[in-house]
């Protein structure tokens, strides 16, 4: 246990590095005219949905998405309010990883830390910005790739099969242990799969899996969290905002877990395409409620946390 410990810290010190690196090619990035662009591609909410849920999709990670929003949002690039409809877009966009649970962020980790040390040796502001910028945002899949190998180590604890067991008679047991698992873990979608291998092996019920699902999009707001550390208010308020999204939507879906298990259940004999199913819906179903109602979340955070 005690090499998996050092092994886990050494990942966090990756992961901070890569952060603090990210945020400087960003700030050198802040110019008026890439302010402009931003503010014209997402000038309401909808658009940030719309190209959060694509980014997503392409990078395979909410949480990493999130780290690269905290930062435009602390280099001045984005506002704290337009940052909102990127994480609603952010948590539709992560779901297509649990359907498919093929594609591996860790692998475009080496090939983006390559190409930013290349850019880093152009004699040129802009090339070195983006060379800084890749440099750490490979760093921080790096990371994120070493927090998800930890999960094999972690999970082959005699005493984890009674938590599940716990987690099947109690739902709200299940959320705290699937919040616990991607709070370690830095990683929803790692998560997920976890437990779908319980579930392909009946170790779980399709009720306990929602439940661990739902905390699971807790835990990983904690990534948000530590890219927040020493940023600006506005950078805070996003990751605050995060967690708070992903909360709402956990209480909301909480006491109706068993009829929407049973509803799952019916669009797939498979109970491993059963939760990547609901993972979808239950994101789907949070955003679009959420974004009409962007403004008067943004304000709730901005009076919770003005201090």
């Amino acid at each position: 246990m005690s090499k998996d410990i050092i092994w886990f810290g050494v990942f966090i010190a990756i992961f901070m590095y890569g952060l603090t690196v990210m945020r400087i090619g960003l700030d050198q990035l802040s110019s008026d005219k890439l302010k402009k662009q931003l503010l014209l591609v997402i000038s309401n909410p909808v658009q940030g949905l719309v190209i959060g849920a694509i980014l997503t999709a392409f990078l395979q990670s909410s949480s990493a998405l999130m780290v690269i929003t905290i930062g435009f949002v602390a280099a001045g690039l984005l506002s704290f309010k337009q940052s909102i409809g990127i994480m609603l877009g952010a948590n539709i966009g992560t779901t297509i990883t649990a359907e498919l649970m093929t594609i591996q962020v860790g692998e475009l980790s080496l090939p983006i830390v390559i190409i930013g040390v290349l850019f880093l040796l152009i004699r040129n502001r802009i090339f070195f910005s983006i060379g800084t910028s890749l440099l750490g945002l490979g760093c921080i899949f790096v990371a994120m790739k070493g927090f998800n190998s930890l999960s094999d180590s972690i999970y082959a604890y005699p005493f984890v099969k009674s938590i599940l067991l716990y987690a099947i008679e109690n739902n709200f047991f299940g959320i705290i242990v699937g919040t616990i698992m991607s709070a370690i873990i830095q990683s929803s979608s790692a998560v997920i799969g976890v437990a779908m291998g319980f579930l392909h092996n009946n170790h779980l019920t399709i009720d306990a899996g929602i439940a661990i699902m739902l905390g699971a999009n807790i835990g990983t707001c904690v990534t948000a969290l530590l890219a927040s550390i020493g940023a600006t208010k506005e950078a805070k308020w996003t990751a605050y905002a995060h967690v708070w999204l992903n909360v709402f939507g956990v209480i909301l879906f909480l006491p109706f877990i068993d009829v929407f298990s049973q509803f799952i259940s019916t669009l797939s004999p498979s109970h491993e395409k059963q939760l990547a199913h609901a993972s979808v819906i239950f994101n789907i179903a949070c955003s679009l409620i959420a974004l009409p109602l962007v403004n008067v979340f943004a304000n709730f955070i901005m009076r919770v946390y003005r201090k």
